[in-house]
């Protein structure tokens, strides 16, 4: 009997999430905005990538960040010193950030235009991946330190992403990233994702990131509102 109660529970926990994901897809879609959702594991370059990918977006678009962390506004303050609007999710115990706590984070926003908004999820590759937030594109990162089976030991995160983007490939060579392995890894979980390799810190692959977010920002400002 505690196996059942806890399996409906948790059914039901992901009924209401989806719920309200689909209600935030429906105002991201009146409002025009195109929504990207950030995964990875603790230090795999979310933040970096973010600051880098603001400095070049920023001056055209309007850009908004949601930042999920259990503790801390350490990356929210970061990414403020950017010019655009952030607002720091603290989910405590929680491991994951889901629709609900996006839509309390965005409540008294709805009068904010905004051409894309971030999510920086949570550090985490497992609890993350279950949870649909209403974004148009989830990005999984991974950098060249963690090992090229990644994607393999986390599937679903991998599974369910429309990009894969490898990070810190400027130090690729000196920590022996295996570049053939790590895409036979992609590849076999989900073979239709977009790979893209990139370093912020260098901003090789940067401009391949850029283009893909321009394209799907003026997609998504284009299409009728459902």
């Amino acid at each position: 009997m505690t196996k059942m109660r806890v399996v409906a529970i948790a059914r039901n926990l992901m009924v209401k999430n989806d719920a309200i994901a689909e209600r935030l897809r429906e105002r991201f879609a009146r409002n025009g905005t195109l929504v990207v959702n950030l995964l990875s594991s603790p230090g795999s370059g979310k933040t970096t990538l973010l600051q880098a990918t603001l400095e070049r977006l920023a001056a055209r678009y309007r850009a908004a960040v949601l930042v999920g962390d259990q503790a801390t506004e350490n990356d929210a303050m970061r990414l403020a010193r950017s010019g655009v609007a952030v607002r720091q999710i603290t989910t405590g115990a929680e491991c994951r950030l889901d629709a609900d706590m996006v839509a309390t984070a965005l409540a008294d926003w709805e009068e904010r235009p905004c051409d894309v908004l971030f999510i920086e999820n949570v550090g985490n590759l497992i609890c993350p991946a279950e949870y649909d937030l209403g974004e148009d594109l989830r990005v999984v990162l991974f950098s060249v330190t963690e090992g090229e089976d990644k994607p393999l030991k986390y599937p679903l995160a991998f599974n369910t992403s429309h990009v894969v983007v490898v990070t810190k490939t400027d130090i690729a060579a000196a920590v022996g990233y295996d570049r053939d392995a790590a895409t036979t890894s992609i590849r076999q979980v989900n073979p239709q994702a977009r790979i893209i390799e990139l370093s912020a810190r260098t901003g090789v692959g940067m401009d391949e990131w850029s283009s893909l977010l321009e394209e799907r920002i003026r997609a998504k400002s284009l299409a009728p509102a459902k």
